[in-house]
């Protein structure tokens, strides 16, 4: 996996297309794995009945399986990887990547609400109609009004060692979202449209487990860009 992120001296939007570039053949590959799992789904019946009883066990289990699942795969996973790594181990203390794996725990409460309220609002169909506004709500409304600016100020709250002063002093200088979230966006477009496009064809219950092994290669591309941007 490589990850190539901008220098401070690069424009916010040449940041974000220079990450989503680096991470264009993994992006690939997940792309190409998630839309495995939607045909499996659908074509070919042992996978079809182990995503069921996959998916049986998230019901009977609720709210705790969204949080643990994607605390697992959002915080713990990718931190355990830059430990094994010697040229990752000091990315984060082991205090940095609990609190990433507590906000991921979090996020996993808050992202199964956003897929239970789509799926409320706009049915649960897999049409080309009803998918493709569901994602255009996910990666154009939702991501940059929320979800990229909160994880941004998260990430930089964790780079800052818990310093909520110097996330205060940063997030108030000028143009912060083009700075900080515009990279952070254009980077989560790339990895992601397609991958929410393929989530959005599978039922409710099963579209947070699948975006959470996607999740897990993403957060490692978020930790290398917040890095690079505090330096």
């Amino acid at each position: 996996m490589s990850v190539v992120v901008p220098v401070h001296e690069e424009a916010p939007w040449k940041a974000g297309l220079r990450s989503a570039r680096a991470n264009l053949i993994p992006g690939f590959i997940l792309q190409a794995f998630a839309l495995a799992v939607v045909l499996g789904y659908y074509f070919h019946g042992p996978t079809q009945a182990a995503l069921a009883r996959l998916a049986d066990l998230r019901t009977v289990i609720g709210t705790p399986f969204d949080i643990f699942t994607t605390g697992v795969f959002g915080g713990l996973i990718p931190l355990l990887y830059l430990k094994a790594m010697p040229s990752t181990r000091s990315r984060y203390t082991w205090s940095q990547g609990g609190a990433l794996t507590v906000y991921w725990g979090y996020k996993g409460f808050e992202i199964a609400l956003w897929y239970t309220f789509l799926a409320w609002s706009l049915g649960e169909a897999a049409d080309v109609r009803t998918i493709a506004t569901k994602t255009l709500l996910d990666q154009f409304v939702y991501c940059p009004l929320w979800a990229v600016p909160v994880t941004a100020l998260f990430y930089l709250w964790c780079e800052f060692h818990f310093n909520l002063r110097s996330v205060i002093a940063d997030f108030r200088t000028p143009r912060w979202y083009a700075r900080r979230a515009l990279p952070m966006l254009l980077a989560n477009i790339g990895v992601w449209l397609p991958l929410v496009c393929i989530i959005y064809a599978l039922p409710t219950p099963l579209q947070l487990p699948l975006q959470n092994i996607v999740l897990c290669f993403f957060t490692l591309m978020l930790a290398n860009m917040s890095q690079r941007q505090t330096k």
